[in-house]
């Protein structure tokens, strides 16, 4: 079985939420904030697809404006794209495309002037261009790049892996609310899953990370530990047993979460959480597992 890193940072808000979700097969209503976080996914995926197209292009030095009018048009471009394919989420949630274009441009268009800025400086300093210029930059943005181990029984997809040479640092953008000091908890877990996953893939040591958190336009910084390592090892075992456990975990005592939460109502109804534990205990052990392969 490999789960989804995201699953970690779901176990550590509400434990009792993951369950309802993944082993009571509970859906929470489509929220505003997901459907965006996927507009912004699928885009940042297309962007990545097209670096080395728009790399490639830039056969002479030209200014700093040129090179982010080049990139902005392109990834504006594939936003357009994004948020039509994504239409009938968007309306599910009340949005129109037009308004969702208004949400997402920020993030699309400081996504372009800070890579754009990224190859101006460094044709600045090498003077070198065309493939030879993709095949020589540094760093190298890779965005969503998707990672597995069976060994670690953990996949996902990192937001950004930023390449220096051979070293690979992983980011993560986030949206909404940052802590006064640090990260949330859930996002330093999930850094240290994605460089664990990262040190794995490329026979690398994984020494840092860092979480952007872009509504407000600040980096904050992660240094990987061992003692990161093994809480992650055990936040996996954790999450496995769960989602294997016939028992319903405990409520999280948090009213801002349970307010914001869409499965509430549910929840908190001891006689639809009987029922449902009733069904999930009258099924075969085998199709539950085989239904909990490669979760997400």
């Amino acid at each position: 079985m490999k789960i989804s890193v995201t699953l970690l940072s779901s176990y550590l808000y509400c434990s009792r939420k993951l369950f309802l979700e993944k082993v009571l097969k509970l859906e929470e209503p489509p929220k505003e904030s997901l459907v965006m976080g996927t507009i912004r996914h699928e885009a940042y995926d297309y962007i990545n697809k097209k670096e080395e197209l728009i790399v490639s292009s830039i056969e002479k030095k030209i200014p700093l404006g040129e090179v982010q009018e080049l990139y902005k048009k392109e990834y504006l471009k594939i936003l357009r794209k994004v948020i039509v394919n994504n239409k009938l989420r968007l309306k599910e949630v009340n949005i129109n495309m037009l308004d969702a274009y208004k949400k997402s441009f920020p993030f699309i268009l400081e996504e372009s002037s800070t890579r754009a800025l990224n190859i101006f400086n460094f044709i600045e300093q090498n003077n070198v261009f065309g493939e030879v210029l993709w095949e020589r930059l540094t760093p190298k943005i890779i965005s969503e790049l998707r990672v597995e181990s069976d060994e670690l029984r953990l996949k996902g997809i990192i937001d950004q892996v930023h390449v220096y040479d051979n070293d690979y640092v992983p980011f993560e953008l986030k949206t909404g609310k940052m802590p006064f000091d640090g990260i949330w908890p859930s996002h330093r877990v999930q850094i240290a899953a994605y460089s664990m996953l990262l040190q794995e893939r490329f026979n690398k040591d994984i020494k840092e990370g860092f979480v952007v958190y872009l509504d407000t336009k600040e980096k904050r910084h992660i240094a990987i530990n061992p003692y990161m390592k093994e809480e992650v090892i055990q936040l996996v075992n954790e999450v496995i047993d769960l989602l294997e456990s016939k028992e319903l975990p405990d409520f999280c005592n948090n009213k801002n979460k349970c307010r914001k939460c869409g499965l509430r109502e549910k929840c908190y109804s001891k006689g639809e959480m009987e029922n449902l534990l009733k069904i999930r205990a009258n099924r075969s052990e085998t199709p539950i597992k085989q239904k909990h392969l490669n979760i997400t």
